[in-house]
């Protein structure tokens, strides 16, 4: 895969010099070039499908989506070429070229085997949440108003609708909401922890198993940002308890296929307990604060 992606690179070079100056190519020239951009397009294609289904999904992703990458640079490089002026090397050809080589350079810092593809998606992962954690949290230490960062209008005057404040139930709900995002980023840290130090590639079963963590796992963020729009004011307490509801069972999920895995030795197992113990009761106080919504 190295091999070829060095050889799309090339060859992104030597169609973009081609037309970057007069004269221009003969029709001889540019069938020649024509040729050895679509091997080179073919020979990327080729090896990731030489990459067996059997080292997991989570690696083969990854790889597919760095090939679709150069393979989609090339094809717009060439449309900037056909539709740009002959005479001169335009700003868009030369941002088209840089961007096939960049794509082309992003084959080195591929993961190697599954178990560092599911560590660079759990990566990913814990980045989003602990943003939307951080937002959340900003949101509450602004005060009352999460939307006072947010202009005046001068046609509306001052913001004096209720709809952007808090209300002191309100507030009480939001405690245990926080608590549960923060035991997915306490999860997602954990979970990355024992997939880097435990997890391993030497059987179809160990590989699914990974694969399987990072299926789950990829669940958490979007419910994470889902229950974090929720909860922004005007609440509808309901729709914060069933959103909380979804994150929690993602959570207990992830924990229970990480303490059934390969990552998780006797050792590790008692965080996974404290963990779903979390989860359980700031699950258990959001159904208590919004009974009455029921």
């Amino acid at each position: 895969l190295d091999q070829t992606f060095k050889v799309m690179s090339q060859e992104a070079t030597k169609l973009s010099l081609a037309f970057s100056r007069v004269p221009l190519t003969s029709a001889e020239d540019c069938q020649k070039l024509s040729e050895d951009v679509q091997n080179a397009i073919l020979a990327v294609a080729t090896v990731y499908y030489w990459l067996p289904k059997g080292q997991g999904t989570t690696l083969r992703k990854m790889v597919r989506d760095a090939t679709t990458e150069v393979v989609e640079g090339m094809i717009q490089l060439t449309e900037t070429i056909l539709s740009a002026p002959l005479e001169s090397l335009s700003q868009e050809q030369l941002i088209s070229t840089g961007g096939v080589w960049e794509a082309c350079e992003q084959v080195s810092n591929l993961p190697r085997d599954n178990q560092a593809a599911v560590a660079s998606a759990l990566a990913a992962c814990l980045g989003v949440v602990k943003d939307a954690l951080e937002e959340m949290e900003h949101a509450l230490v602004e005060g009352q108003d999460p939307y006072s960062d947010i202009m005046e209008d001068e046609e509306l005057g001052f913001r004096g609708n209720r709809d952007t404040y808090w209300s002191e139930a309100d507030r009480k709900l939001l405690s245990s909401c926080m608590g549960l995002m923060k035991a997915s980023k306490a999860c997602l840290k954990k979970v990355l922890g024992v997939v880097k130090a435990y997890g391993k590639t030497d059987s179809p079963e160990q590989i699914a198993q990974l694969d399987d963590l990072a299926d789950i796992a990829n669940e958490i963020s979007p419910s994470v940002d889902e229950l974090a729009l929720s909860m922004y004011p005007p609440m509808n307490q309901l729709a914060v308890r069933l959103n909380a509801a979804k994150l929690a069972s993602v959570l207990k999920k992830v924990l229970e296929i990480t303490k059934t895995s390969h990552v998780c030795p006797p050792s590790e197992e008692g965080w996974v307990q404290f963990l779903t113990g979390a989860v359980d009761h700031n699950m258990n106080k959001i159904k208590n604060f919004t009974q009455g919504q029921l």
